[in-house]
């Protein structure tokens, strides 16, 4: 049965739910291989481009409450994350882009703590794009008014993320009480009536089904401007009501990236290197994911920990492993500072 599914998938395209489920059950080994092998295959015929995004944070100050379970972002969730509260300065935010862009990475990610209505993210984008020729993700959750969507849309902002985590509402409420699913969704929906690219995608191992994975990627098929899917497997953080909640296991992470590589041939889909851990990015690229995120270029400003996990991916790390597997990172030209001044004058 798992060549028949596999076959389809390769020649036809294109899976229903009940073989989607069957390649999830897959215990591992040789048919984790195979499944993983027709993913990385459907990948490279589309391009063996590897997009990079790096990462600002702009604040950790969050006010929802009560606090999501396993968050170690938030001030005051966690001694191995961002403990003590922030909350970046433009030039901070600056200088964090000028070593991005310098570095060649053509991407970069704002992401900033609920309760702002989405200024946070405004300021990033008017930075970002006012200063910066990077390709601009932000992703402040629910947490953005209508106002702010139009003046993300008038900067010129590239992709919104929104991600659900889980389509289970009873482990939604569970692990995120301060926070409401029907919001996240309404704000994708808004997002994507705004014709932004909208980047949403799952929280893997906190305690969903096989089936739930499936009806969160079938979801996600409303979105008509969904450009971009984020698996992130759960890691604990120490100190978090989750600290004992054990992590997402690899082949999990494996197969639920191949799978959704099956199912949305041509979508990108993203893995920061945080949750899957910099040893383990070869694997998210062999099982067919094709944007790294949370890439740190050298001599970056800022104190930096990974959402998901304190480790972030080196630049110098990735783009040694994206050569090894035959694929090509997305790089830019690094821009040198004297072309910078002449830029930061225009």
């Amino acid at each position: 049965m798992l060549k028949k599914i596999l076959k389809k998938a390769r020649e036809s395209g294109g899976l229903d739910d009940r073989e989607a489920l069957e390649l999830l059950q897959v215990p591992g080994g040789d048919a984790l291989a195979r499944i993983m092998e027709t993913a990385f295959e459907v990948k490279r015929e589309r391009s063996r481009i590897v997009k990079l995004t790096s990462t600002v944070h702009i604040t950790n100050q969050c006010r929802i409450t009560p606090k999501c379970k396993y968050c170690g972002f938030a001030a005051g969730t966690s001694p191995d994350g961002y403990y003590h509260p922030f909350f970046k300065t433009d030039n901070e935010i600056l200088d964090a882009i000028i070593k991005i862009e310098e570095s060649g990475i053509p991407r970069v990610s704002c992401s900033g703590a609920y309760g702002f209505h989405g200024e946070q993210a405004v300021t990033a984008a008017r930075i970002v794009k006012g200063h910066s020729s990077l390709e601009l993700l932000v992703n402040v959750g629910p947490d953005l008014t209508g106002e702010a969507l139009d003046q993300l849309s008038r900067y010129g902002t590239d992709t919104i993320c929104c991600n659900l985590e889980t389509v289970n509402r009873q482990l939604f409420k569970s692990v995120k009480p301060g926070e409401s699913l029907e919001e996240r969704i309404r704000i994708c929906d808004r997002i994507s009536e705004q014709g932004i690219e909208l980047s949403s995608g799952l929280l893997i191992g906190l305690g969903e089904s096989h089936k739930d994975r499936v009806q969160h990627l079938r979801f996600l098929e409303r979105f008509e401007s969904l450009g971009e899917i984020p698996i992130m497997g759960f890691n604990p953080y120490r100190g978090t009501p989750m600290e004992n909640h054990p992590p997402c296991s690899l082949p999990e992470q494996m197969k639920t990236i191949a799978v959704t590589r099956l199912l949305y041939p041509e979508i990108r889909i993203t893995v920061p290197t945080p949750t899957i851990g910099p040893k383990n990015v070869r694997f998210s690229l062999l099982a067919g994911a094709d944007n790294l995120a949370t890439v740190i270029p050298a001599n970056y400003p800022l104190d930096i920990k990974g959402v998901g996990s304190p480790v972030c991916g080196s630049l110098s790390e990735v783009l040694e492993v994206i050569g090894e597997l035959g694929l090509k990172p997305q790089m830019n030209t690094p821009v040198s500072p004297a072309k910078r001044g002449v830029l930061a004058l225009n």
